[in-house]
């Protein structure tokens, strides 16, 4: 191990950077270890939110107790946004204009919600990322009658679900053919179709949305929302609300209360002018590292959702993965470490809870060619991905040990596809 490391500051603290932490301590670093992060909450964790937390099943997501941070001299600095880097100085500039040094810098500043561009602001509108989104979101949905969801990726079609549970109308509009086509493909996405269907809901797939209806916060009346430039005008936000949808169809659904779910976008924009070698945005954008994290600038790393990491599809791409975020950080800290690289294949792993269902998967859905629905039980389902015949991913809903028996297999398979 290195001992010229004397300080890793850590620029996010969400579960990347919690992680990178705890795997640099593990690993027998014993210097000065700072995570910065701009949210004033402590790290937390993001999959309740969708679930649990809005339905206000929970209120803790934290995924460490306070002492914690005390016991492995992790200095916490909350609510500290950063907002440029000096490579040269080593060292990075917060929104106060304070500037802190580092030896080496590890990059953990996640994604923000991409929004619509030109919808207006209003309330009932919300995007969902932060705790303090999830808070603003689980207090509308106890006044709310009908909600529409824009978006059938995971989190759409988890805060459907959850919706539903709290007695909700519900309508999820998707552009593409079925939810989840982009991530499982059209096969499985129409057993997911048939799954929200059955549980009550009005999916609206290959249309979008074309604007907001909104009417003045008192209630005299209703008028078609005129859209701002940047979607996100405070004033309008305070003195309108959302009440009806209009879908690029031609159609109009009422609604108050909307949540827009169309994806996300990494956090680089206080990377600018560092040098920092950056993806384009058709390439998913993020920072450009090599399979450990490390970057093309010395003594900058980059984990997590922001991370464009060499991929099994033969190009570097950002995967945003709960488990993802773990396995990063073990190898980034063994590498900035100098210590031994963990061994073996990982295989990609990633669930989604939608009403009484896990939906699992297993490999790597987007380098198949073919997809065979092995089992399917209405709400038991499990499907094989192949490549020029070698399995490379497996999906499973309520199906748990037979998805996760594959896990060998399934190492194999996907290395072969790539090597």
């Amino acid at each position: 191990m290195s001992q010229s490391v004397e300080h890793v500051l850590i620029v996010g603290a969400g579960l990347a950077g919690l992680r990178t932490a705890e795997e640099l301590r593990r690993a027998g670093y014993e210097g000065e270890l700072t995570i910065l992060g701009d949210e004033d909450r402590p790290p937390y964790d993001r999959p309740p939110l969708s679930k649990q937390y809005v339905r206000g099943e929970t209120d803790d997501t934290a995924l460490r107790p306070a002492e914690f941070f005390v016991e492995q001299r992790i200095t916490l600095r909350l609510g500290t946004a950063a907002t440029g880097v000096d490579t040269a100085a080593r060292e990075v500039t917060l929104a106060d204009g304070e500037r802190i040094g580092y030896d080496q810098l590890v990059i953990a500043t996640g994604l923000r919600p991409r929004r619509i561009p030109g919808l207006p602001a209003a309330r009932g509108v919300h995007v969902l990322r932060s705790h303090a989104d999830a808070a603003a979101l689980r207090e509308h949905l106890a006044t709310a009658s009908h909600a529409v969801v824009v978006g059938g990726g995971f989190i759409g079609c988890e805060l459907t679900a959850s919706f539903r549970a709290r007695g909700l109308e519900v309508t999820l509009v998707e552009p593409q053919p079925t939810p989840l086509a982009a991530a499982l493909g059209t096969e499985i996405g129409g057993l997911v179709a048939r799954l929200h269907r059955e549980e009550g809901v009005d999916l609206r797939c290959g249309i979008g949305v074309a604007g907001i209806v909104t009417a003045p916060t008192g209630g005299e009346s209703s008028a078609a929302a005129t859209p701002s430039a940047t979607g996100n005008d405070s004033d309008a936000a305070e003195s309108t609300v959302v009440t009806r949808v209009q879908l690029s169809d031609g159609s109009v659904v009422d609604a108050d209360l909307v949540v827009i779910g169309i994806g996300s976008i990494p956090v680089t924009d206080w990377l600018a002018d560092s040098g920092i070698p950056l993806a384009a945005p058709a390439e998913g954008g993020g920072v450009i590292t090599d399979e450990t994290g490390r970057t093309a600038v010395d003594g900058v790393w980059a984990v997590g959702d922001v991370a464009s990491w060499p991929h099994a599809t033969g190009r570097n791409k950002r995967v945003e993965h709960w488990t993802n975020a773990g396995e990063q950080a073990t190898l980034l800290a063994a590498a900035l470490l100098g210590a031994d690289m963990p061994a073996g294949v990982q295989v990609p792993y990633v669930w989604s809870d939608q009403y009484d269902m896990k939906i699992q998967v297993l490999g790597i859905p987007a380098l198949a060619d073919e997809v065979q629905i092995i089992e399917d039980k209405g709400r038991k389902f499990l499907a094989h991905y192949f490549r020029a015949g070698t399995l490379v991913a497996v999906v499973g809903a309520s199906m748990t040990g037979k998805v996760m028996k594959m896990r060998a297999q399934l190492a194999a398979g996907v290395a072969a596809a790539v090597s």
